[in-house]
């Protein structure tokens, strides 16, 4: 489908610079950020949604102007992050046909969704697939972007700027995406069941749960911040830790025995197993 292109407006007269299809939970997180950091204005960003109650609280939350309609989204939006279930992309582009788009960056989070369906659907514009992940509700966060082959340097640029507002931005082929669908974006649900186990773990040692939950969380952040700082391999870190005989290397040996690493590695393979599948 290729989409008519038109210039910028409403039917007041208005252009946006960003528009957000579908107003969940990331795109939330990434709107309160554009927002909070004065990336984008409040008054310079639309979003629309199923849900009148999700917009009630986009309009009074972040003071953005929001719609029932996609359509209008993509109509007065120069940039646009679709932020939806895969699985309503042609009934969203469906919208859209022939109709007025102003819309010349379309930035899409649709976990799985290859850029080839993505300019099926979307025409033969600028389009970026787009991989977050959780932490980005926080800040913390890591993203890649792959572009597609009509994206220019100007439209990576706008996507790192987004982007950067919760987190790393990283820049890759696409031929990655499904793998790092797998790793970053489902990875935080396994560190959480980690956090988890190890509270347990306290807990069948004989801590209070909540002394043995903060003992575990703080741990797990803390060891991601040593090996960010000192740009530590984990091998590295693991053997400072692990003196002979001592307490650290008869875990490491009862985790080896469990097949912990085999376990991470097979979820990772798993969730981009699923990723594939989305996209077909």
């Amino acid at each position: 489908m290729i989409l008519p292109q038109f210039p910028h407006h409403t039917a007041q007269g208005t252009s946006k610079q960003l528009g957000i299809i579908g107003g969940g939970v990331m795109a939330e997180a990434i709107l309160s950020r554009l927002i909070a950091q004065e990336i984008y204005p409040a008054a310079e960003t639309i979003a629309s949604d199923v849900s009148s109650d999700r917009l009630a609280v986009l309009r009074q939350t972040y003071g953005i102007e929001t719609t029932p309609s996609n359509l209008e989204v993509a109509r007065v939006a120069s940039t646009v992050l679709l932020a939806v279930k895969p699985q309503t992309l042609a009934s969203i582009a469906a919208e859209f046909e022939g109709a007025e788009v102003a819309c010349d960056l379309w930035l899409s989070i649709l976990a799985g969704v290859p850029l080839s369906k993505l300019e099926g659907a979307l025409g033969n514009r600028a389009i970026i697939r787009v991989m977050p992940n959780t932490p980005a509700l926080v800040g913390a966060g890591i993203t890649a972007l792959a572009p597609g082959k009509f994206a220019l340097p100007g439209h990576l640029a706008t996507a790192e700027k987004i982007f950067a507002a919760v987190g790393e931005v990283l820049t890759v082929s696409e031929a990655w995406m499904d793998a790092i669908t797998g790793l970053s974006g489902s990875g935080p649900a396994f560190v959480a069941i980690a956090i988890e186990a190890l509270t347990d773990g306290g807990v069948a040692a004989g801590l209070p749960r909540p002394i043995a939950a903060k003992l575990a969380v703080q741990t797990v952040r803390g060891t991601a911040e040593l090996m960010i700082q000192d740009d530590l391999h984990p091998a590295l870190l693991k053997d400072r830790v692990t003196s002979p005989g001592g307490t650290t290397i008869a875990g490491v040996a009862s985790l080896e025995a469990s097949g912990f690493r085999a376990a991470l590695i097979q979820a990772v393979q798993a969730a981009y197993r699923r990723s594939q599948e989305l996209g077909r």
